[in-house]
């Protein structure tokens, strides 16, 4: 079987297979994820749990869904996903982050299913999944939809994708390039592509050429008074995050 065309941006691996060892270190080089992550996990659970009918008060409310953290890091997402009690497998073309994430899940207690691999290459085995967490990773692909077409794949019928990116325009460039990485040093210079940045309407479009159908759109907001990030229904302006379903039939 002729194997699947990868999609991974070797340089942008490489930024980031430098960086593994600090994906659990809150005020290191991931700095800006750790302080994201609690908004970022309320809009994945409100969402997945609203598709699938879960009440997240429940114990183990994701019991039974089987669920994709691609590009999945340190471990992030995966865990408190694992910890919600959904069967989880994170994938990172990134080799180094894999020993990273399976070692702070074993001292966590977690089962989670960590592969060094990519969306292109699960495709091509056949692993199919409830929910697909894609979040900060399409502005990083060489080639975006035939990226998210794989993510698309992974879905079974009736399933979710998460996907968070970085719009493209003058505040993101100042925001993301030059706040983040020269003026607060949260990131290593070069980190981000502002050429990579998609715009929420092109990655609708992208989206829907991939086959799937786009339901929900929302800004994260960083409020430098409260230094905390919010979810907002207009401000997508920097960073965003899309839900989008694959078609019952497809």
């Amino acid at each position: 079987m002729q194997r699947a065309a990868s999609t991974i941006d070797d340089a942008e691996v490489a930024k980031f297979q430098a960086m593994a060892e600090e994906w659990w270190d809150p005020t290191g080089k991931f700095k800006p994820l750790h302080m994201m992550n609690p908004c970022r996990l309320d809009y994945i659970t409100q969402q997945i749990a609203a598709e699938f009918e879960r009440d997240l008060s429940a114990d183990a409310p994701f019991a039974g869904l089987r669920i994709l953290d691609i590009g999945c890091g340190g471990g992030l997402l995966a865990e408190p996903m694992a910890r919600l009690g959904a069967d989880v497998v994170g994938a990172d073309a990134a080799e180094r982050n894999i020993p990273v994430a399976r070692l702070h899940a074993k001292q966590s207690g977690l089962e989670i299913d960590y592969r060094h691999t990519t969306a292109e290459a699960l495709a091509e085995a056949g692993e199919r999944f409830d929910a697909v967490l894609n979040m900060e990773v399409v502005e990083h692909v060489a080639d975006p939809l035939a990226y998210l077409t794989a993510c698309h794949d992974l879905l079974k019928p009736g399933g979710l994708q998460i996907c968070s990116t970085l719009n493209r325009n003058p505040k993101s460039y100042v925001m993301a390039i030059i706040g983040a990485e020269h003026v607060m040093r949260w990131l290593p210079k070069g980190t981000h592509d502002w050429k990579k940045f998609i715009t929420p309407d092109e990655l609708y479009d992208l989206l829907r050429q991939a086959g799937l159908e786009p339901v929900d759109r929302k800004g994260f907001v960083f409020n430098p008074i409260s230094w905390k990030w919010s979810i907002s229904d207009r401000d997508l302006s920097c960073n965003y995050v899309t839900a989008s379903r694959r078609p019952d039939a497809a």
